[in-house]
């Protein structure tokens, strides 16, 4: 088991016609179709991520 904190995050509205960062930060996050999850370490940088696209995703 690790102690390590994690976060979920959902892909909840599609990244079509944003900007390419946007939706290169998606696929960052390993994110591909509409509704796809990951658990993710949370991380400032993961966090970082999640902000930046915030419109895109939820944090479950």
């Amino acid at each position: 088991m690790s102690d390590k904190k994690t976060v979920t995050v959902k892909l909840v509205r599609s990244p079509i016609g944003t900007r390419e960062s946007h939706r290169a930060t998606v696929k960052g996050l390993g994110l591909g179709k509409l509704n796809s999850e990951r658990t993710l370490e949370d991380t400032p940088a993961v966090r970082g991520m999640i902000n930046k696209v915030s419109y895109l995703v939820k944090v479950l």
